[in-house]
């Protein structure tokens, strides 16, 4: 990567105060571009969902891994609950989805209470022996008294699809039979899945983000206080792809000596360790035996750090000057917040980033862990908090006496509570993806890259004004 004005490239800059130069390209479509991260994580896409708990749980991590990004488990989630949630994601399918299941004598209040974790808002009915009966949509559950029980309402107009179906060929089934899903069935008629039209087509398009056995991706997070090489080890027992050794503040002894700590068990995984902004930080990170440094410290949503400290750094500049660090070390980084749109996924990438880490903005939608709400006027949101918020810090600090959680609740760098909207366009996860895949794939043809390591090497850079940033943007009158 390179600056177009040299003379601007020495202040600090972030996504919004650049652009990327078109070259001549001789990539010819979007889908000659392999998006496929250098970094040894195994992701096909370089999207990573935040060790948030409002954003990654085993809904994500799997609907992602499917479509080759990988999700990060929170560190603050107890070790059995994400050896659960990392069991549940290996054991599902890389085509088909884990169905909603409920009977024919659940209730509508049981199915709209599990409905909206899905972004197909459906549901299977099934009878005793596993077999499907019927599918229950929220639409069905409109206008209808909640506890009318699923078999007065299901709809039993089913097309079932065999396990193994070829994605192109269950595309064609669901499209002659008018049907937007269908559960799929192994020989013996019992159900093992559900397949969207869109799930299948999808499946065309991406490949999913798979372990040597063939088995979804998943990352897990560990923090650096307490036994963190007991936690450590205990989530590499567990199955996990990538270790996240995380914190606020990366540069600073504790997490060297968590580094370290976890290097000791001599995992075959990548380690990931952060938050710096400066190659220093890189340097000493590597050294201590991180394979992947995260970068960025306050231009997270949910985070407060910048406005509560002044700590912090232009997330652009921060990942140029880490990843340029990192390359001569033979280590990678990733960038870790100030994601709001493709083009931001676009530029960190060209920054040098094998990959980029977004929070809130998967916060809001169906496949995150929060309970779907609607505000007063209808519309349907999640509540996404930052990790170093109070409230965060209160469900961390559980376990302590109530003198020293009063204590901690002082000092938060984060919101506690923001509405994250879902869009009504785009509600689930893998419509983000779409939109951010699509621009990505732009960004390297207009560039002329193959694959990451080479829009890397061809991007060049402009600094803008805030006018023309504001000239890029669409307008309709």
């Amino acid at each position: 990567m390179r600056m177009l004005d040299e003379v601007r490239s020495g202040v600090d800059l972030t996504y919004d105060d650049v652009f990327l130069v078109p070259n001549r390209s001789d990539v010819s479509s979007r889908g000659d571009v392999d998006l496929a991260t250098p970094d040894r994580t195994g992701a096909t896409i370089p999207v990573v969902a935040a060790n948030m708990t409002a954003v990654s749980g085993r809904r994500m991590a799997e609907t992602i891994a499917r479509r080759g990004g990988l999700a990060v488990i929170p560190q603050d989630i107890p070790a059995d609950v994400v050896a659960d949630a990392i069991r549940s994601v290996k054991q599902a399918n890389t085509v088909y989805e884990t169905p909603v299941v409920l009977h024919p004598t659940d209730t509508v209040s049981d199915a709209l209470g599990l409905l909206p974790k899905r972004a197909h808002g459906a549901g299977v009915v099934v009878s005793d022996d596993g077999r499907p009966r019927g599918i229950v949509t929220e639409a069905d559950c409109t206008g209808v008294d909640r506890f009318t029980q699923l078999r007065m309402i299901m709809s039993t107009d089913l097309l079932t699809l065999p396990a193994g179906i070829d994605p192109e060929a269950a595309f064609d089934r669901l499209a002659a039979g008018n049907h937007r899903l269908a559960p799929v069935v192994d020989q013996a008629g019992q159900l093992v899945g559900v397949l969207t039209r869109t799930g299948a087509l999808r499946a065309t398009l991406y490949r999913p983000a798979v372990d040597p056995q063939s088995r979804l991706r998943v990352a897990a997070a560990v923090g650096i206080s307490g036994d963190v090489a007991g936690r450590a080890g205990d989530l590499l027992a567990a199955g996990a792809d990538v270790l996240v050794v995380d914190t606020a503040h990366g540069h600073q002894e504790r997490m060297l000596a968590a580094v370290r700590a976890v290097r000791a068990l001599a995992p075959t995984v990548p380690v990931v360790a952060g938050n710096v902004v400066t190659a220093a930080g890189v340097t000493d990170l590597v050294a201590a035996g991180a394979d992947i440094v995260k970068v960025g410290v306050g231009p997270g949503a949910m985070c407060t750090t910048r406005m509560m400290t002044g700590v912090g750094r232009p997330q652009l500049s921060s990942v140029i000057e880490c990843a340029a660090r990192a390359r001569e070390l033979g280590a990678h980084v990733w960038a870790d917040g100030g994601i709001r749109r493709p083009r931001d996924v676009a530029l960190a990438l060209a920054a040098g980033a094998s990959n980029v880490m977004i929070g809130s903005w998967l916060a809001g939608t169906h496949e995150s862990p929060g309970d779907l709400q609607t505000d007063a006027d209808g519309r349907p949101y999640k509540v996404c908090f930052g990790m170093a918020s109070a409230r965060a810090v209160n469900a961390r600090t559980a376990g302590e006496s109530g003198y020293d959680r009063a204590r901690k609740a002082f000092f938060e760098e984060g919101i506690s509570a923001a509405e994250m909207f879902l869009d009504p366009r785009r509600p689930g996860v893998e419509d983000l993806l779409d939109l951010i895949v699509a621009g990505v794939r732009s960004a390297c043809t207009y560039t002329g890259a193959a694959d990451l390591d080479q829009f890397h090497d061809r991007a060049v850079l402009g600094v803008q004004t805030p006018a023309g940033y504001a000239e890029g943007q669409p307008w309709s009158g």
